[in-house]
């Protein structure tokens, strides 16, 4: 799945921009270096936006079309914030098998937000996501780590009211 960029605000602190020039610095010349920059780059920030893209790209000489390349390519990388509910929903085979990419598509379309996405607002972050270990629970999707299983459409609604 594509993941796509939203406009929720960045809000980096000083002191986050200041721990990341220390671990470009740590890195400087490694072969190999910008997976262990991206990762920690993540580690203080939550996600990789634009603005930070931009300082690694700056501070490395690495251009941002490649740094998008990596960020966007590996499944591990987020471009968005998660929201106040991370909305995560499984597409495994057991799931997705069972219904799971309707209750994504219904997950979206209640909420407004594109799957891969996060609110303007910043409330709602909803993801597609692998085997969440919950396969008997088929299909199955998580609010901030809580389960929820054996969904229908239907039960949309019902799971988000307790989010709103």
């Amino acid at each position: 799945m594509k993941k796509k960029l939203t406009t929720v605000e960045f809000r980096g602190t000083k002191e986050q921009e200041a721990e990341l020039l220390a671990v470009i610095e740590k890195h400087n010349g490694e072969k190999g270096a910008m997976m262990p920059i991206l990762q920690e780059a993540q580690g203080i920030y939550g996600y990789l936006p634009i603005e930070v893209q931009k300082i690694i790209a700056d501070k490395t000489g690495v251009s941002m079309e490649e740094i998008f390349g990596i960020v966007s390519f590996y499944s591990q990388f987020k471009l968005n914030p998660d929201g106040k509910y991370a909305i995560s929903v499984c597409l495994g085979t057991a799931c997705y098998v069972k219904g799971s990419g309707e209750v994504l598509e219904e997950i979206s379309k209640q909420l407004n937000v594109p799957v891969g996405s996060t609110s303007p607002d910043g409330k709602y972050s909803v993801e597609a996501t692998r085997c969440l270990g919950a396969c008997g629970l088929a299909p199955v999707m998580t609010v901030n780590g809580e389960v929820y299983g054996s969904l229908k459409k239907e039960d949309v609604k019902t799971v988000l009211a307790k989010y709103v």
